[in-house]
C-alpha cells in the first residue's frame, strides 16, 4: 500500500497548504489528460511526479521530429518509430513513478466516445489543440458536473482557466465574452516556443492540484495570460453568463453531435479522417499496400505509406492522417482509394 508520507513526496508535503492530507488525497485521486501534445505532455509529468493516484492520457497523434522542440515526454528515438504519443507517454511516466496508475490510450475524442473514456474521473485536463474538441469537453463537463482545466498556447503566449461546473463561468461564457479571440493563429502559421508551454501546464497543473488534493477552496477564479517574449502577465475574473446556452440553458450541442467536427490538424499541413466503427488489421494492410505503394511501414499501432507528395497514417480504428494537403476532399479521396469505405 502506498503511504502519502513515502520520501518520494517530502518536499512536496512540507508545503503547508498540501501537507500530508492533501498528499493522501492526491495518491487517491484520479484526472483525464484529453491530448499529449506540448502542454499536455509537460502537464502529465508534474501530475505523475507529483502522485496523482490514476491518469488516463487521450491523445490521437504519434510523434515526429518537430514535436521533440516542446514535447517533453518524447525522445528522437519516439520520433523514428512513430510511436503513439499516448503509448510513449504511458512508458515513459510508469518510469517516473511507479506510484501511478498511467494508462494511454489512442484515440481521437467524439460524442460517440466521450462517456466512454471521461466517466469516473474526478478532473479533466485540457492538453487539446483546437476549439472543437474543447467546446465538446465542456459539454461534457458541465452536463455531469465535472470539473475541468482549459490551457492553450500559441506562439510566446498561454492562457489557463479553472472551470467548475455551477460555480465559475465555463468555456462557452468565456467565448461569448471573446477572451479566446486571441488564439485564432495556430502554431502552423506562428510557431510556437516551449517557455510557454511549460508555464501554462505548470499554471494548469497548479489548479489541479488544489482541486484533486481537497482544496477546491484555494483556487484562484482567474483567467491567467502570459507572454513569455514581452514579459506581460494578465488575471481578470470572468463572470457567468447567465444566458449562456452551456452552463445555463444546458443546450449542449458538440456532446450531441450537431456541431461541425474538427479535421485539420494544428501544427500540420494535414486533414485527419475519421471512420467510427471500423477496426483495420495492420499486417493485412500493409500487405495490400505493399504491392502499389512504397515506403508502407507499420509498428503494431499504426501503418505509414507514401502517396507523394501525400503521406498517410491508418491507426487499427480506422482513423487516418494526410499530411500534405488541408483539403478534407483530397484526404477523403485517398482515403477511399487506397484504405476503403
Amino acid at each position: 500500500m502506498i503511504h502519502a508520507l513515502d520520501p518520494k513526496y517530502s518536499r512536496q508535503i512540507l508545503f503547508q497548504p498540501l501537507g500530508p492530507e492533501g498528499q493522501a488525497r492526491l495518491l487517491a485521486a484520479s484526472a483525464v489528460l484529453i491530448g499529449c501534445g506540448a502542454i499536455g505532455a509537460a502537464a502529465a509529468n508534474l501530475l505523475v511526479r507529483a502522485g496523482i493516484g490514476r491518469l488516463r492520457i487521450v491523445d490521437r497523434d504519434f510523434v515526429e521530429t518537430s514535436n521533440l522542440q516542446r514535447q517533453s515526454l518524447f525522445t528522437e528515438s519516439d520520433a523514428r518509430e512513430s510511436m503513439p504519443k499516448a503509448v510513449a507517454a504511458e512508458r515513459i511516466l510508469r518510469s517516473i513513478n511507479s506510484d501511478v496508475q498511467v494508462e494511454g490510450v489512442i484515440a481521437d475524442l467524439a460524442p460517440s466516445n466521450i462517456a466512454d473514456l471521461l466517466t469516473g474521473f474526478s478532473l479533466i485536463l485540457d492538453g487539446t489543440d483546437n476549439f472543437e474538441t474543447r467546446f465538446l469537453i465542456n459539454d461534457f463537463a458541465m452536463k455531469t458536473a465535472t470539473p475541468w482545466v482549459y490551457a492553450a498556447a500559441v506562439a510566446s503566449y498561454g492562457l489557463t482557466f479553472a472551470i467548475i461546473p455551477g460555480k465559475t463561468a465555463c468555456l462557452a461564457c468565456l467565448l461569448d465574452s471573446s477572451v479566446g479571440a486571441g488564439l485564432e493563429d495556430t502554431c502552423d502559421t506562428v510557431g510556437i516556443l516551449g517557455p510557454v508551454v511549460n508555464l501554462v501546464a505548470s499554471l494548469e497543473v497548479a489548479e489541479a492540484l488544489k482541486i484533486l488534493s481537497g482544496r477546491e477552496a484555494e483556487l484562484h477564479g482567474r483567467l491567467l495570460s502570459c507572454d513569455v517574449w514581452s514579459g506581460k502577465f494578465q488575471a481578470m475574473r470572468p463572470e457567468r453568463n447567465p444566458q449562456c446556452s452551456v452552463c445555463a440553458q444546458h443546450q449542449f450541442q458538440f456532446l450531441s453531435g450537431q456541431a461541425q467536427p474538427h479535421i485539420t490538424m494544428c501544427g500540420r499541413d494535414s486533414v485527419q479522417i475519421h471512420e467510427h466503427k471500423r477496426t483495420l488489421d495492420l499486417k493485412a494492410l500493409q500487405e495490400r499496400l505493399g504491392r502499389s505503394v512504397t515506403n508502407v511501414r507499420q509498428n503494431g499501432f499504426l501503418l505509414r505509406f507514401l502517396v507523394p507528395p501525400y503521406e498517410m497514417t491508418v491507426f487499427t480504428d480506422g482513423r487516418a492522417i494526410l499530411k500534405g494537403t488541408k483539403d478534407p476532399a483530397v484526404a477523403r479521396s485517398l482515403y477511399a482509394k487506397y484504405i476503403g469505405t
